[in-house]
């Protein structure tokens, strides 16, 4: 009889042990859960700020950069996180729970914020089919090949690529050939052909890198891609600032292009079909080599986000200022504008503006503060007031280097008019 007292006191003092332990562990659950749910809504909040936000500085610039261009997936994250809030406190506790309210006012902020170049995609192209057809014509591709076009992205969108990323065919790739060698400094450049051998028109890429960093080996997944389209991509290097400062850079694009012209036949190029590519600091290079008598005819530019006025850019520095654009553009030219007036004169392609230049295609972000849209917009007019076409292509939530996110929102629409682009101006 005590014995069966003492095992039934024993086997209740176990049940109480195992019922405090499992409510102990549930609390503990739930309040690690609440932590981790919360950590989820500040990392949604904290990169969707991204999107509307410039970098005040260079170190958060990948921030500023990256954000908007994986704008999508944080749009599904943020409305997964959204879709959780409600199930998790309901109807009922959102009426009397302030912690309910907070995470519901979060996660519809950051859902609002990812949303953006979502919701503006489409006036956005909109607004870039317009600008394409007004300079080009309505009819612009039908002087495409249609295999030509056939290979192009079908869309100025496509949501899958965000994911698995923009695939292209093999190429084939001669990198580090040496086509100069000023004051013994060997500059280089790399050539990406298409896999059968022919003859092709060809595209001279120069990279930026604020005139002082980067190589031939940059943009790689853009030569890789428009080579596969049907090009020779010729990426071409500079010698770099502040050990060498301009015109220095301008003397070895022509170098590099007096190189391409010597060297076209046996690298598949024709040279009555070239088009120059720059971004930032190499675009700036490619128009000036292009407006300003190149050694053979280039027919196209493409600029991404290239300073236009550097005289005006070191006067006017944008709010912020991540790259301390003045320090930068001393760094390049030696000095101020009151110093060197005439130099940044040379440097601005503002001023190669002519009529019969080569057609134009500027795309900049409406985000940069680094090289700000206006500057675009402003080229355009002057080429056009001058006869010449130019196209001006602004995505409001991109920012400076958006491409750099290749399969970015930002770059997908630029890619889908940049091939067209190049193909209506290369056309046989």
């Amino acid at each position: 009889m005590t014995g069966s007292i003492a095992n039934g006191l024993y086997l209740f003092l176990w049940c109480r042990i195992i019922t405090a332990s499992t409510s102990t562990i549930e609390q503990v659950m739930k309040t690690v859960g609440t932590w981790i749910f919360g950590v989820l809504l500040l990392i949604g909040l904290g990169l969707s700020v991204w999107i509307i936000l410039p970098a005040p500085i260079f170190s958060l610039l990948p921030f500023s950069v990256g954000a908007p261009e994986i704008s999508p997936g944080l749009t599904i994250f943020n409305a997964l996180l959204l879709i959780l809030s409600w199930l998790r406190f309901g109807i009922r506790s959102v009426r009397r729970s302030r912690l309910a309210i907070v995470t519901l006012c979060i996660s519809s902020l950051a859902l609002g914020l990812s949303a953006q170049p979502l919701i503006q995609f489409a006036p956005t192209q909109q607004q870039a089919q317009s600008a394409i057809e007004s300079n080009l014509g309505r009819d612009y591709l039908t002087k495409i090949a249609p295999e030509s076009l056939a290979k192009m992205r079908s869309q100025p969108l496509i949501i899958a690529d965000l994911w698995r990323g923009i695939t292209s065919d093999p190429v084939r790739i001669d990198r580090q050939i040496p086509f100069a060698n000023p004051d013994g400094v060997p500059l280089a450049l790399n050539i990406y052909r298409p896999l059968k051998v022919g003859k092709y028109p060809a595209i001279v890429s120069i990279y930026g890198g604020a005139w002082q960093r980067g190589s031939p080996d940059s943009d790689e997944n853009f030569n890789r891609y428009i080579a596969a389209q049907g090009y020779v991509v010729w990426a071409i290097s500079y010698r770099h600032a502040p050990t060498y400062r301009f015109p220095t850079q301008n003397a070895d694009v022509r170098s590099a292009l007096t190189y391409i012209q010597n060297h076209a036949a046996e690298n598949e190029t024709d040279l009555d079909r070239v088009a120059a590519i720059g971004r930032s600091a190499g675009s700036q290079l490619a128009m000036l080599a292009a407006y300003q008598n190149p050694p053979f005819p280039i027919r196209a530019v493409v600029d991404y986000y290239g300073p236009v006025n550097l005289t005006t850019g070191y006067e006017n520095v944008p709010t912020p200022d991540p790259i301390e654009s003045r320090a930068t553009l001393r760094t390049f030219l030696g000095g101020t504008p009151q110093q060197f007036p005439e130099l940044y004169r040379q440097a601005s392609p503002i001023n190669a503006v002519k009529p019969a230049l080569p057609a134009s295609l500027l795309i900049y972000g409406g985000k940069d503060r680094i090289v700000e849209a206006k500057y675009g917009k402003y080229l355009a007019t002057q080429l056009r007031s001058q006869g010449n076409r130019a196209i001006f292509i602004e995505i409001p939530w991109a920012d400076h280097a958006f491409d750099a996110v290749f399969p970015g929102i930002s770059n997908q629409l630029a890619l889908y008019y940049t091939e067209r682009f190049l193909a209506w101006a290369l056309a046989l």
